[in-house]
């Protein structure tokens, strides 16, 4: 049950990592949900070009982390509202993968895995990280396992050690709570967005990619969401690292329940569909009275 938590929360984690970051830089990239969607789909093409689901994700990571640097460039270059800037990603990530799926795949549909269909995708085997098995002992505690999982809890290690014990860290920061005195100090806040902005889009693309590679499809929409949720819980894990983490838990916890309700037919399944929603909700008001009881 533990393992089937944490691989459903680990999109979650990464891609509310990622807004964090962006978050602390003084502008919070609302552009999650369109990364995760392109990670999805390239991800998915290009493990079905090379043959390895390593390279799909990781080159589409990549690529999501370039385009993530070049938006917050263009922004700071020409004075855009960062808001708008990554609204209009969200609708332009569902335009072109539906897009490129139909001039590549004949398909604006599912892309699934089989033999015999022109639009078909061809993924090999179970995800792997290429040589993890043949690691002593961590090879025989992550094979079999969704390496996916790791790469969010190694991750979310990493940006507590980061954020809250390095330079860079305490830079990213101060860059957003106060770019003016940032600058004072030989700070560059505009770049330290940028860069904040690439690791958020890279660390989106990773969730979408977990997401797809789970359901063992690519399907439009089948982000359903998660994006915006992934912003909600920067605020209801009052915008630290392991509150981000813990947050993701709770959510994944409410969609399983939802799940395992629904097979018993007790609740409408609109209603159980907008559990995490409505969770979201609670949580929210429940932050935002624990932050009226801290100011007194």
């Amino acid at each position: 049950m533990i393992d089937g938590l944490l691989n459903s929360a680990a999109p979650l984690m990464l891609a509310g990592l990622g807004a964090l970051i962006t978050d602390l830089s003084g502008a919070l990239g609302i552009f999650i949900e369109g990364f995760m969607t392109i990670g999805a789909f390239f991800s998915w093409v290009i493990a079905g070009r090379t043959g390895s689901v390593f390279w799909g994700t990781f080159l589409s990571a990549l690529f999501a982390g370039f385009t993530g640097w070049a938006l917050a460039r263009f922004v700071r270059l020409s004075g855009a509202n960062p808001f708008i800037a990554g609204l209009a990603l969200n609708l332009a990530a569902t335009g072109i993968t539906v897009s490129l799926s139909a001039a590549w795949f004949g398909t604006k549909g599912v892309l699934y895995q089989t033999s015999g269909l022109h639009h078909v995708i061809t993924i090999p085997g179970p995800v792997i990280i290429p040589f993890i098995n043949d690691i002593p002992v961590v090879g025989q505690i992550i094979s079999g396992h969704n390496p996916f999982t790791y790469i969010a809890l190694i991750t979310v290690l990493l940006a507590a050690i980061v954020i809250n014990r390095t330079v860079p860290g305490f830079r990213l920061r101060a860059a957003g709570l106060s770019p003016d005195a940032a600058a004072e100090r030989g700070i560059r806040p505009g770049e330290y967005r940028e860069w904040a902005w690439a690791a958020a889009a890279f660390l989106a693309a990773l969730a979408g990619a977990a997401l797809t590679f789970r359901v063992g499809v690519y399907a439009p929409g089948g982000i359903a969401g998660r994006g915006w949720i992934a912003l909600a819980i920067v605020f209801l894990g009052f915008r630290k690292v392991w509150g981000v983490a813990l947050a993701a838990l709770v959510f994944s916890f409410a969609e399983r329940t939802g799940f395992a309700v629904q097979s018993f037919g007790a609740l409408p399944a609109t209603a159980l569909l907008g559990l995490p929603s409505a969770l979201a909700l609670v949580f929210y008001c429940v932050s935002l009275l624990a932050k009226k009881k801290a100011r007194h």
